[in-house]
């Protein structure tokens, strides 16, 4: 498999999304909403993203919650990330935080937000930094991370993006295979590979794994569903 990272539809519509918060008017909240099933690769999307961000020098900041974060150890988390040394009261952390976004305005992903959706102060604690900052924040979450948040009206109105990560479709599977193997791949292998993989693109990039496998054991170039399937 060739490293690097493919842009599929999904990922466009969230470069454009990112683009649109880091370009809003004046007035317009600058909070988004990023959801989707499970393996669709929303985290490795940000992930990428963030990286190509500290390239260009503005330096957004991702975080990944936990099952048992707290407030607190979320505002370490943050400081830590924000590039400073994570003070000992709450009240510090949040200052630092809040100093941190203003002397220098990041974006702030932050990942598994559903692991947070049932902490109402941690919730609030988060819209507060955007308010009194007016740094950008993106919350990243599973398929029903919307309906999990929307019981936090004063926090889902600040949502002026919100995208939904779907299933790649043939188009992106076809691409994905392109960039990511030498093997060529007929039409009904693109078709095998999308619907076994229910366009999740963790799946994919575990079949295109098997399939260079089995290319390299029969001395093929090119794949076949009937290859695939192991026939």
């Amino acid at each position: 498999m060739k490293k690097g990272f493919v842009q599929t539809k999904s990922v466009q519509k969230f470069i454009s999304t990112m683009g649109s918060l880091n370009g809003r008017g004046d007035g317009v909240p600058g909070m988004a909403l990023v959801f989707g099933e499970p393996g669709l690769g929303k985290t490795r999307t940000a992930l990428w993203y963030t990286n190509q961000d500290g390239h260009m020098g503005s330096g957004a900041v991702f975080l990944r919650t936990k099952k048992l974060m707290t407030g607190r150890w979320l505002l370490e988390e943050l400081v830590a990330e924000l590039g400073e040394a994570p003070a000992w009261k709450t009240a510090d952390l949040f200052r630092q935080a809040v100093d941190q976004l203003m002397g220098r305005p990041r974006l702030v992903m932050i990942d598994e937000v559903d692991y947070l959706a049932y902490d109402a102060r941690v919730i609030e604690t988060l819209r507060d930094l955007h308010d009194i900052t007016g740094a950008p924040f993106v919350f990243i979450g599973m398929d029903r991370a919307d309906q999990k948040l929307r019981r936090y009206r004063h926090l889902y109105d600040r949502f002026s993006e919100i995208l939904k990560f779907k299933p790649l479709d043939k188009d992106d599977v076809k691409k994905v295979a392109a960039e990511m193997t030498d093997i060529q791949f007929d039409a009904g292998a693109i078709d095998w590979l999308t619907e076994r993989t229910q366009g999740m693109i963790r799946q994919l990039i575990i079949a295109l794994h098997r399939a260079e496998r089995v290319a390299r054991a029969r001395g093929l170039k090119q794949i076949t569903a009937g290859d695939l399937a192991g026939k």
